[in-house]
């Protein structure tokens, strides 16, 4: 099979064939050495999969790999069958072995993919790639364009340092890498021409790294969040902040003058605050002399709408981690105190008492099929969560009981340090779906759960 191979039916549905292998990408500049990495089709990030709103997207995938994995496709609707999670979907596919994913998108925007085995390692090691749906009516843009965000934790000759599953990043934030990449390659300047309009597609890769991106000297205005639309908005602070497998896509208008610099910093950990990118100004006549007079407002996606009068509420409580308040948990059955968790299984997070085992265990929730449901989650620790629930998409609707403007859609909600918030949905997919936190070592740690639709 072709590392990459994208072709049309008659019916003009793309199939792709798409294989994960062992591959060399240069990260670092000479004189360190090219980076092993695992790869789609030798890729860091994977190669772009591209598909149309509501029609069948073909992908046979290929292990070459020396260990077992799957492909999840992150934020999609689809049947659960195609949700690529081992043991609860489908059967891990082994080397050498093949799978085929099927399915067709109901929604336009930015999606990704990944595998759920032993995902802190082959997440970390480039494991990852975007998918985009596209609109029937997109806006109007000059330039449409999507930045993978990653880190790595790289040696100085450009080696990863191998040491996935680290006591520490369990414990605590999670694997944070010490060199930061946009589409696998370390990007400080980027070219663009006075008045032109971009559409800017950010998805946050990393294990563990949260990135929030102040746009100082531009508007950036966000139209969606997590592939969802949401009415337009200029964040606060001009900041957008993503979590591990959050994505946000912003509209913004160059409006600097030829020759110009605009830089945007990220500023999420207060001590390691860089510059994350400098958008350079080419000296050209700009493109047009005010920004462009078009609508920027997406078609909204066939989600349904949860109905708040007749939703059932059901409490979601994380605990666990570092100087943390939890003292015993279940785990696979029987109860532990927290220091005997850690010390036999390493596992020291929960989500209402129970430390995941896996991927399969008894559900967390039973959910009628059609009905709605809202989740009061509380994270109850000191550490950030991005909490990511497979197969559906929820509207937030309170943050520490504070309304959230637009209540947007979204498939993971980021909760800081003993922050509460209300989210919501209509449980419309039938099938076993996995809810866990996207910082892929607090998911090793026992951060995970099932939720039936039946």
């Amino acid at each position: 099979m072709a590392p990459l191979v994208c072709s049309m039916k008659a019916s003009a549905s793309p199939i792709y064939r798409l294989k994960a292998f062992p591959s060399k990408h240069r990260i670092l500049p000479a004189p360190a050495e090219e980076t092993a990495v695992w790869s789609y089709a030798g890729r860091v990030p994977g190669p772009v999969i591209r598909a149309r709103q509501g029609e069948r997207l073909h992908i046979g995938f290929e292990n070459g790999l020396e260990e077992p994995t799957t492909v999840h496709w992150h934020g999609l609707r689809i049947a659960n069958a195609m949700d690529g999670v081992p043991g609860l979907t489908q059967p891990p596919v082994a080397p050498g072995e093949h799978f085929d994913y099927e399915f067709e998108p109901p929604d336009a925007g930015l999606f990704w993919y990944h595998p759920h085995l032993r995902s802190s390692e082959q997440l970390a090691r480039g494991l990852y790639g975007a998918l985009v749906v596209e609109e029937r009516d997109p806006p109007r843009v000059d330039r449409d364009l999507i930045w993978v965000l990653d880190d790595w934790r790289l040696q100085d000759d450009g080696a990863i340092v191998g040491n996935f599953g680290r006591r520490n990043d369990i414990r605590n934030e999670g694997r944070l890498g010490n060199t930061v990449t946009v589409n696998g390659k370390r990007l400080v300047d980027f070219a663009v021409r006075p008045g032109e309009r971009l559409r800017l597609r950010l998805l946050n890769s990393a294990n563990a790294r949260v990135f929030a991106l102040r746009f100082d000297d531009l508007t950036p205005t966000v139209v969606a969040y997590d592939g969802q639309p949401v009415e337009p908005h200029v964040p606060e602070d001009k900041r957008v902040v993503l979590g591990s497998g959050m994505r946000a896509e912003l509209i913004l208008d160059m409006t600097g003058d030829p020759g110009a610099q605009s830089v945007v910093v990220d500023d999420y950990y207060e001590e390691f605050e860089y510059s994350f990118v400098r958008f350079q100004y080419s000296r050209d006549k700009p493109l047009r002399e005010s920004p462009l007079d078009a609508p920027v407002r997406l078609a909204p996606n066939p989600i349904p709408e949860p109905d708040l009068t007749k939703a059932e509420t059901q409490q979601v409580l994380i605990q666990g981690g570092s100087q943390g308040s939890l003292e015993e948990a279940i785990y696979k059955g029987q109860t532990y105190g927290v220091r005997e968790l850690w010390r036999e299984h390493r596992k020291i997070w929960t989500i209402n008492g129970i430390a995941a085992h896996g991927m399969v265990m008894d559900p967390m929730f039973t959910l009628k099929r059609g009905n709605s449901y809202m989740w009061a989650i509380k994270n109850d620790t000191e550490w950030d969560h991005p909490l990511h629930l497979h197969g559906h998409s929820f509207r937030i609707l309170t943050r520490n009981a504070e309304p959230v403007p637009h209540t947007p859609w979204a498939d993971t909600v980021l909760l800081f340090p003993n922050e509460t918030a209300e989210v919501a949905f209509v449980a419309d997919i039938p099938g076993d779906w996995l809810f866990h936190c996207h910082i892929l070592e607090h998911h090793e740690g026992g951060m995970g759960a099932v939720v039936r639709v039946a």
